[in-house]
């Protein structure tokens, strides 16, 4: 007896080491072998569309909110109106050639445009510049709105975060910015802006989109993104950012959602450094058991990056952030990976886990005895995102990171749940937790989407993105993510500072 018995279990491990090693083998061979639960080759994760549908099965059945879910959460201040355009067919309307690019902090002209919107084309990176001549801007605008196929949205990442916020219906949503009577139309019922907000005007924003491979002379994009510009003095300012402190003790909210810093920088030196001054104080006014989710945007200028570092990290709960504003923080601030000077292709696991350690270390509270608040941040890229958290701090970040990732991959591609015949995988399925030793060798497990690793103090939460395929519409992704990934968080109860 126990001969037959060492003979099927050494059959049994040759047969899985045959399948495992060879994914393919043939389904006759298999049923002539009587082994209970053997996977056949249908369900093997090892086919490309296999992966996408565990994925997504695996999402929708770990994805849980939390126990301690947010009521009233307060949005502000950065808000208007996008007016989404195709960016090649804009240009060729308003009779541009095209050439070489060449990036611009600011843009004072057609010609710079051209060229930066051609430098980030070609990267296939997203980016957002303000457009200092307001009648340039305005003919512009007016060819954008009317050009054929263009679209009018909720723009500005503070209220497209409160349109996302405002879909759980259990949710009030506070949003204040300068809100124009179209805006106030596009916006969900639901949110409620105070009167003080409320402007005759509304701020426009030209959103010029390309697709994966579109080409516009000798410029191809590697994958589908946008340029963002516009001329906004109201949100450049900040204009709204005391009355939004202001109208949060009569509204109570449980979270804070601050967006809208990035405007500021095309004000120029001098306006920025005494209205970031101001922003710290107003920010310092909202009471210290609210938690503040700042969402940062794209930014050219190292100075003001580093102003925003060392002044408004330490006060903030947690940020949002992408792959150009992580590493544009860590060459503001001299930190890992400084020498970088640009992503090529899927940014490394190992070297972002690096920079999110540097930050959470220097400008939040890794360390108990910090006076810092800042314990999380959310980053995404397009092929994966990450939860950093302080230990101890936060709940519920493995549903978080995930939720985050299932929103990008379905509002890409304009479905309201993950289709998996229009998305595939492109996260790498084997990366190390850092760059730099010591570091861990990780793997991600398809059945459990969530790789898991803690360097310190701090714990990562990684998990794959499921990319569109053929993205409709790539704005407001990040608030969405960030939005997403709020909903799902949960602060633990703290001690009193």
């Amino acid at each position: 007896m126990w001969r037959k018995a060492s003979v099927a279990a050494l059959l049994a491990l040759a047969v899985g080491y045959f399948y495992h090693g060879c994914p393919d083998l043939p389904e006759n061979i298999l049923q002539y072998i009587s082994l209970p639960n053997l996977p056949t080759p249908s369900q093997s994760l090892s086919s490309q569309s296999s992966l996408e549908q565990v994925i997504s099965t695996a999402w929708e059945a770990l994805i849980t909110l939390p126990t301690r879910q947010w009521s009233k959460v307060a949005v502000g201040v950065n808000a208007c109106v996008d007016v989404v355009v195709s960016g090649v067919g804009l240009l060729q309307a308003l009779a541009i050639d095209p050439g070489t690019g060449l990036d611009h902090e600011v843009l004072h002209s057609k010609e710079d445009l051209k060229e930066t919107f051609i430098h980030y084309m070609g990267r296939g990176a997203a980016a957002e510049r303000f457009f200092s001549d307001k009648e340039v801007f305005q003919r512009i605008a007016r060819a954008a709105a009317e050009y054929p196929g263009a679209k009018l949205y909720v723009g500005g990442n503070a209220a497209l975060i409160g349109q996302k916020l405002a879909t759980y219906p259990d949710l009030m949503v506070l949003l204040c910015g300068p809100v124009g009577p179209k805006l106030h139309e596009l916006l969900d019922e639901q949110i409620v802006v105070p009167p003080e907000s409320l402007q005759e005007t509304d701020e426009f924003h030209l959103i010029l989109e390309y697709k994966a491979g579109e080409q516009w002379g000798s410029t191809r994009a590697p994958q589908a993104n946008r340029f963002i510009f516009s001329h906004d003095v109201s949100n450049g300012e900040m204009s709204s950012l005391e009355a939004f402190v202001a109208s949060l003790e009569e509204f109570q909210p449980e979270l804070v959602v601050l967006s809208g810093l990035h405007m500021m920088e095309g004000q120029g030196r001098e306006l920025w450094e005494e209205r970031l001054k101001e922003a710290v104080a107003a920010i310092s006014d909202i009471r210290r058991d609210v938690p503040i989710h700042l969402e940062l945007a794209s930014m050219t200028d190292k100075d003001y990056m580093n102003s925003i570092m060392q002044e408004v990290l330490p006060i903030v709960s947690s940020i949002g952030l992408n792959e150009q504003e992580l590493l544009f923080l860590s060459q503001a601030g001299e930190g890992p990976h400084a020498d970088v000077p640009a992503w090529k292709g899927i940014p490394d696991v190992g070297r972002v886990s690096d920079i999110l350690l540097w930050v959470l270390e220097q400008h939040g509270r890794s360390d108990a005895s910090s006076e810092a608040d800042l314990t999380r941040i959310h980053f995404h890229t397009l092929a994966y995102h990450i939860l950093a958290t302080v230990e101890g701090h936060w709940a519920n970040q493995a549903a978080a990171v995930m939720a985050g990732a299932r929103v990008a991959s379905s509002q890409a591609c304009g479905v309201q749940v993950v289709d998996v015949s229009k998305v595939e995988l492109k996260a790498p399925q084997e990366f190390y937790s850092s760059y730099i030793e010591p570091r861990e060798r990780l793997s991600l497990n398809p059945a459990e989407p969530v790789t898991v690793w803690r360097r310190g103090n701090v714990t990562f939460h990684l998990t794959p993105v499921l990319v569109c395929k053929q993205p409709l519409r790539t704005v407001g992704l990040g608030d969405a993510i960030s939005a997403e990934g709020l909903v799902y968080s949960e602060l633990k109860t703290q001690q009193p500072f």
